[in-house]
């Protein structure tokens, strides 16, 4: 079973914009592109720049450190798609942003006696 967590406000995320936020110990950048909502892990595989920061182009968000490329649509990066990044379903329900969170993420570990 997955959840959603509330992370935005639409208005807070503008067409053409990202915003980074931290869902269960985790930064995760939101883009919005039109009308569509992308989430991805923020910090880049090859030297941890932020993705949030990075440009947009034909789904694509660049790396501004080193010009690493990932694809909004799955977290692939773009010269060698066998490598990814966390990706996260996105909905928007009652004017806020909403990230699914996977299985386990940010639950409690239940601890065996």
């Amino acid at each position: 079973m997955t959840d959603y967590q509330a992370v935005a406000r639409l208005e807070d995320i503008p067409p053409g914009t990202a915003k980074t936020v931290t869902v269960a110990n985790k930064l995760i950048s939101i883009f919005r592109q039109g009308d569509q909502f992308f989430a991805l892990d923020d910090v880049c595989l090859h030297m941890g720049g932020s993705l949030g920061e990075g440009e947009v182009r034909e789904g694509i968000v660049t790396c501004p450190w080193h010009g690493w490329r990932f694809r909004l649509a799955d977290g692939a990066w773009a010269d060698n798609p066998r490598i990814k990044i966390g990706c996260y379903s996105v909905r928007v329900e009652a004017g806020q942003v909403q990230v699914e969170l996977p299985d386990g993420v940010g639950k409690p570990v239940e601890k065996k006696p």
